[in-house]
């Protein structure tokens, strides 16, 4: 019976522990949701994200070419911005952001990077910001002419 109770409580300890550990990400704490299911949170209060430019032309590239655009953005709200991630609309065009909460009147940069190998002609891709924003999604967008060498 001894072992049968020890087999049970060190992996509930274990477990215990392990669940409050910080792994070193954002708290959760920082994540302030103005959209409640009463109605009662304000849009004002919340983070707000605004771009200088949310589209870029590279104009006429040669392909192969690969080139970098870095979109400015101020939060303009008056919390933590936290931006979820930044998804590209296809596999030649790569989102860095920051991972770390931006704060109320803080700057940051979206760098979106294009590689024009294999492409040809007109090009436009988008990058999805997602965010604690409301709303919470934005979409960049970038375009080229490709010309062969």
């Amino acid at each position: 019976m001894k072992k049968a109770i020890y087999l049970f409580i060190v992996p509930l300890i274990s477990l215990l522990i392990s669940c409050s550990s910080n792994d070193g990400g954002i708290s959760t704490d920082l994540v302030k949701n103005q959209n409640s299911a009463d109605g009662s949170g304000s849009a004002s209060d919340g983070p707000k994200i605004q771009f200088r430019e949310e589209m870029h032309d590279f104009g006429k590239l040669n392909q192969g070419e690969k080139v970098k655009f870095s979109f400015s953005f101020k939060n303009v709200g008056k919390s933590d911005l936290i931006i979820a991630s930044a998804s590209a609309s296809c596999g030649c065009t790569v989102a860095d952001y920051p991972k770390q909460p931006v704060k109320p009147g803080g700057e940051g940069t979206i760098d979106v990077s294009f590689n024009s190998e294999g492409r040809i002609g007109f090009q436009h891709k988008t990058v999805t910001i997602l965010s604690n924003t409301n709303p919470n999604s934005i979409q960049l967008s970038i375009k080229a002419n490709v010309v062969e060498l």
